[in-house]
């Protein structure tokens, strides 16, 4: 008779250590993204961001200027900056070297030959950066919410998690649009470098687009008239300003409808990488 090995013990390895596939698909996806979670406790990305982030956060919560609280604040603002930035630095470029990886490492076609489809291959991989660029951003805001809490003896911990809830669900966004770029792009250093310029853009320009196509004359008003209501607005998930001014919660309707509205760019990136990932080709 034929030796038939069962699914449960079937160990494959994706660009990391040998991971077990079991029969749910669940299962199959969670596998996926332990991988990816792994692959970033191993690099120094975010440990040199977060080193970095720490000695200026430290830096800056030493100085006090005369008492002044508004320099406190500033300063609070300064430390809220760089996590942004170190955050969507470790989503992008986590993400935009996924798929590109396993196919320079010839382990993307041996993957899908396992009982893994190309949706769940796609899923485990955003599971994966969304959950490790997650635990990043607990790493930073608690230590952010030590210092603040150590200078000013208020400890508004509901606000910080709120707030780090809000900027979770706008890296969703941001990891699954670099997931669809890696897709296209060939290449990951492309790909993180217009990722990084394209959510840079939506952050500072985006909330702007409606009021310069004001003054343009069609068809170019329609055009950034349609960009704006296309693109989606990251700066909505943006609440630094109520934590460095103290100024409370969000309340709770706006909160639920910003991850709705997280969630649904979400799929659709989603969805259309996977549609994309379908038709292309795994041995190329």
């Amino acid at each position: 008779m034929n030796n038939v090995v069962p699914l449960q013990s079937t160990p494959l390895r994706c660009s990391g250590p040998a991971v077990e596939f079991r029969s749910s698909p669940a299962s199959r996806v969670w596998a996926i993204a332990t991988v990816v979670i792994r692959e970033l406790c191993r690099r120094k990305d975010f440990y040199v961001l977060f080193i970095l982030t720490a000695l200026i956060s430290v830096t800056l919560a030493s100085v006090n200027i005369f008492g002044d609280d508004k320099v406190v604040r500033y300063l609070k603002e300064i430390c809220l900056l760089l996590i942004w930035v170190s955050s969507l630095v470790i989503a992008i470029v986590t993400t935009a070297r996924q798929i590109p990886s396993e196919r320079e490492n010839r382990t993307l076609f041996p993957l899908l030959a396992k009982p893994v489809s190309r949706g769940q291959l796609l899923m485990g991989k955003f599971v994966g950066c969304w959950m490790a660029v997650g635990l990043c951003l607990l790493c930073f805001y608690l230590f952010f919410g030590l210092l603040s809490g150590i200078k000013e003896q208020s400890w508004p911990v509901l606000a910080y998690l709120q707030a780090m809830l809000l900027h979770w669900a706008m890296l969703a966004m941001v990891v699954s649009m670099t997931l669809l770029g890696s897709i296209v792009f060939a290449a990951p250093s492309s790909n993180g470098t217009i990722l990084l310029v394209v959510t840079g853009g939506i952050l500072f320009v985006g909330s702007h687009l409606n009021k310069l196509a004001i003054g343009l004359p069609e068809p170019g008003q329609t055009l950034v008239y349609g960009l704006y209501y296309v693109l989606p607005h990251l700066e909505l998930f943006d609440v630094r300003e109520l934590l460095v001014h103290g100024w409370g919660l969000v309340p709770a309707a706006p909160v639920v409808g910003a991850l709705a509205y997280a969630a649904s760019y979400s799929a659709l990136f989603l969805a259309l990488a996977s549609w994309r990932f379908r038709r292309m080709p795994v041995n190329t």
